[in-house]
């Protein structure tokens, strides 16, 4: 999946920091996690540039967690806007366009009852996944206590972030 024209890791090495935050802010819109992945360059190699971004990403918190998900729209809902945010949400999502009507009513229902159990949009890994196993996570994940949920929220945020680093960053 590709978020961004997909530029070499010399080119996003060379971007100007503002070139390079717009980057990184479609990957994961939080301002600190962006800055510092901006400011580790050059990273020479992809690899380099994943592991740095992971590691970084492997620190996140509840806080960072409610500001990136300002920027993500529910599962299932079409995302608005055509920013590299919005199509990298499309793109991620795009299984759902499958969804079968029974599937799709009981996502929307899931995640009305998860917003009401934990205050935020419910987060997951869309890429790569049907609507049933979607709504399956959704459905397990809203017995999760707090801190549970909010862990498997940012690892699901991390791997879109480094799914979406991987698809601009060839």
């Amino acid at each position: 999946m590709t978020t961004t024209p997909a530029v070499t890791i010399a080119d996003f090495d060379a971007l100007d920091a503002a070139a390079a935050a717009r980057t990184v802010t479609v990957w994961a819109a939080i301002p600190r996690w962006v800055d510092a992945v901006v400011a580790g360059r050059p990273y020479g190699t992809r690899a380099a540039l994943v592991a740095h971004a992971d590691a970084l990403a492997r620190e996140w918190t509840a806080l960072d967690l409610d500001t990136a998900l300002a920027q993500h729209p529910r599962i299932g809902e079409r995302p608005q806007g055509s920013g590299a945010e919005a199509n990298a949400s499309r793109a991620e999502q795009a299984s759902m366009a499958s969804a079968e009507a029974a599937t799709a009513t009981a996502i929307a229902a899931g995640n009305a009852a998860y917003e009401e159990r934990f205050g935020r949009v419910f987060l997951i890994r869309a890429a790569g996944r049907s609507p049933e196993e979607l709504r399956a996570d959704l459905d397990r994940r809203l017995g999760n206590d707090d801190e549970t949920e909010i862990a498997e929220a940012l690892d699901q945020l991390r791997q879109i972030a480094l799914l979406r680093l991987e698809g601009t960053v060839g």
